[in-house]
């Protein structure tokens, strides 16, 4: 019998000799989670657009540019194993290499490629009578039907074969809230590969270095380590620190520059999202207390984590809007709070101050989220940003994002003066004769 631990979680080969990720339980795991769901619903199918719920259910990918053009789309019904529409050889390709499911599943289709086909062809009602056909032949055409994501022109399709569609987005999250022993081996490689990332980030960065230089090295190596998708990498420094643009530019970095990076990406369709805060080449007294304070307000947030715990103990520990300089939760929203990381990095829970002091839920063994945090330098002119990825485990929360983040560390030429050294986070010691000092 097969255990539920995993051997080497840094290891991608598989191997005769031990138990690694076991690709065909997590197969099986996902989609009978996302039965029970469904089976335990008022539903009578879900019919899924978005590419990850797809993927958690049928476990097939076929590359980041198919996610915006809502042309793939699986049915699940009760009782019944889902059948999904894929673009035209994608289904072949399935038939032959993806065994999991009925060959007759794998089936070819067409949308309009968000309306790139005009409605009047008859995409959108032709594959809505196909639909509504197979709910009337399992007699589940009188139940509603849970949609995650969806076009108007589609909508008004499936409405006019009768079809009472509801939200499915709801359940879905449900479903996938708790990860299987399998997704978590995947989440800790997936943010492995970060703290490589980030390795030799820390080794290049240095003044004059672009904030896009950095984005196209964290993507070789990433794409070096085998990621699939490198779905974002944000780079922002000096005065662009504060406040937070979320977009990286050209700007270059410059000594004594604080910068930030938040890294998102997937390893076999688990995703990561990973903040790290840097100096190049010295800091100052206002960077260190910045970096500080969001430092101490992770470290809160992640003691609050534990099963029992509710999401509002966590949103408490978090800074809120006034701390950080803004009117508003609602302002401030992006800067402070958690989110789920799965298969995507909006999965539940997502915790803030927003919402979850008056609408708490149960934080829950087996959930996988990221923490964040920001601060903003006195002056406003900088601001630091970090971020924590997390399992809840029976004894809290055991941290999978491990490149060192407990203090403010400097990148590139470290900056000598004719006076003492020290390496004490900075401090000008005046001491004639005793030797150079670095500023760190």
């Amino acid at each position: 019998m097969a255990s539920n631990s995993i051997a080497s979680p840094g290891a991608t080969l598989g191997v005769d000799w031990e138990e690694r990720v076991d690709f065909d339980r997590l197969r099986r795991e996902r989609l009978a989670r996302a039965v029970q769901a469904l089976e335990t619903s008022e539903l009578g199918a879900l019919l899924l657009f978005d590419m990850n719920n797809i993927r958690y259910t049928t476990a097939t990918h076929i590359g980041n540019w198919a996610r915006d053009k809502l042309f793939r789309c699986a049915l699940l019904m009760r009782g019944h194993a889902p059948i999904l529409w894929d673009i035209g050889s994608a289904a072949r390709q399935h038939r032959m290499h993806a065994s999991w499911l009925p060959e007759e599943n794998w089936r070819a289709g067409l949308s309009s490629w968000r309306g790139s086909i005009p409605e009047e062809v008859g995409i959108e009602a032709g594959n809505a009578k196909r639909i509504a056909d197979l709910l009337r032949e399992h007699g589940l055409h009188n139940e509603p039907v849970g949609i995650d994501v969806v076009e108007i022109p589609v909508l008004r399709a499936l409405e006019r074969e009768g079809l009472h569609i509801v939200n499915g987005q709801e359940l879905m999250q449900r479903a996938r809230r708790i990860k299987t022993v399998d997704e978590i081996a995947l989440l800790d490689h997936s943010a492995g590969m970060v703290d490589a990332a980030y390795d030799e980030l820390y080794r290049t960065l240095h003044v004059g270095m672009r904030e896009n230089d950095c984005v196209a090295l964290v993507n070789r190596v990433l794409y070096e380590l085998g990621s699939e998708e490198v779905e974002a990498v944000n780079a922002i420094s000096g005065d662009r620190c504060s406040p937070h643009p979320h977009v990286f530019s050209d700007r270059m970095t410059r000594p004594g520059d604080t910068a930030y990076f938040d890294i998102i990406h997937s390893f076999n369709g688990y995703r990561t999202c990973y903040y790290r805060t840097l100096n190049v080449g010295s800091s100052n007294a206002q960077q260190r207390d910045a970096y500080q304070r969001a430092r101490d307000a992770i470290d809160q947030a992640i003691a609050a984590v534990r099963p029992g715990a509710t999401s509002a103990d966590v949103a408490r520990a978090l800074p809120s809007a006034a701390d950080l300089g803004y009117s508003s939760e609602e302002e401030a929203f992006g800067l402070q709070y958690c989110h789920g990381v799965g298969l995507s990095v909006w999965e539940q829970p997502l915790i803030s101050r927003y919402h979850s002091l008056e609408h708490p839920v149960p934080v829950e063994e087996g959930m996988v989220f990221a923490l964040e945090t920001y601060w903003p330098t006195k002056d406003g002119s900088s601001a630091a940003r970090i971020e924590e990825e997390v399992v809840v485990t029976a004894d809290g929360a055991k941290v999978i994002t491990r490149f060192p983040a407990d203090e403010l560390l400097v990148a590139g030429t470290r900056y000598w003066n004719g006076f003492s050294f020290s390496v004490d986070r900075g401090d000008r010691v005046a001491a004639p004769g005793s030797g150079p000092k670095a500023t760190v």
